[in-house]
């Protein structure tokens, strides 16, 4: 496995392989790898002849500095991680080389009332910042196909309508949540939750699944209701529950007739740990 640290010697790398007609597939990440990642990787080298991983701490995406400082880094781990699975690119910039201090890299994009409804409600600025890094990441390795997982659905639905809206030439593809054995959604910060709560988390899966079940058997704000009431166990606060359009992030408050894709988003906390999952309860 290949590792750089500047965009230079990333571009030359790359540029080779496109001189010989590969393709490249890309996994962004802020690394504490797990297997949800690696299996986005796994995806990238059947999809792709390259494999591109980057491990890069965003500090435009968090509004809160604590949590930046808190988030876990654990570089090392991370690379033995890649190279087990075969990866063969793996670009750690620092800060300088994907916003380098000549250069303007916000980006001008509407999103409208998807990046306000859910995480935007609770997470002001986050998405600006995470299409901001993407967008950077995006030019600097200029991917065939860009691998993002089905966990972060709103950002995975943001990174859509930005690629559409500027006309980046390169392919999203979702890879689907990976679980823990009792359903919890793989995550970097699942290390974080004490035992008692580690042992309380699978209630958001199953949650979401009664959820599913409940479609069409009861108006969606009463399921979203009847869901919050779920998630509220001792030391969990949820945040929102929300029933939406899978392309649009809107609300349905009334069933759709057809070609349609439902999906229920959730947020809690868990003690100290904030943890975002969600299913999609009927396809389009």
């Amino acid at each position: 496995m290949y590792l750089f640290q500047t965009a230079k010697e990333l571009q030359n790398h790359l540029q080779n392989l496109r001189n010989q007609g590969l393709t490249i597939g890309f996994v962004p990440t802020m690394g504490a790898l797990h297997a949800g990642h690696l299996s986005l990787i796994e995806e990238a080298k059947k999809m792709t002849d390259c494999s591109v991983c980057s491990i890069f701490v965003n500090p435009t995406q968090f509004n809160d500095p604590k949590d930046l400082e808190k988030y876990p880094r654990m570089p090392d781990k991370d690379a033995q991680l890649l190279e087990s699975v075969g990866n063969d690119v793996l670009f750690m910039p620092p800060v300088e080389e994907v916003y380098p201090p000549n250069l303007d890299t916000k980006l001008d994009l509407d999103f409208g009332p998807m990046a306000t409804v859910m995480e935007g409600a609770f997470r002001p600025g986050h998405f600006d910042g995470m299409a901001q890094v993407v967008k950077r990441l995006l030019d600097l390795v200029s991917p065939q196909d860009l691998f993002m997982g089905q966990k972060d659905f709103q950002q995975f639905t943001i990174v859509k309508s930005m690629i559409q809206q500027l006309g980046i030439p390169t392919r999203l593809v979702m890879g689907a949540t990976v679980r823990e054995r009792d359903g919890l959604a793989m995550s970097s910060r699942n290390v974080r939750l004490t035992p008692e709560d580690r042992q309380k988390a699978p209630v958001i899966y199953e949650t979401l699944n009664w959820a599913k079940s409940m479609l069409g058997n009861m108006p969606t704000t009463a399921i979203q209701e009847q869901a919050l009431q779920k998630l509220q166990v001792p030391g969990f606060r949820p945040e929102y529950f929300d029933i939406v359009d899978g392309d649009t992030l809107m609300p349905i408050e009334a069933m759709p007739k057809k070609n349609v894709q439902i999906v229920a988003c959730t947020a809690l906390w868990a003690g100290n740990v904030r943890l975002i999952d969600n299913l999609v309860l009927e396809m389009a």
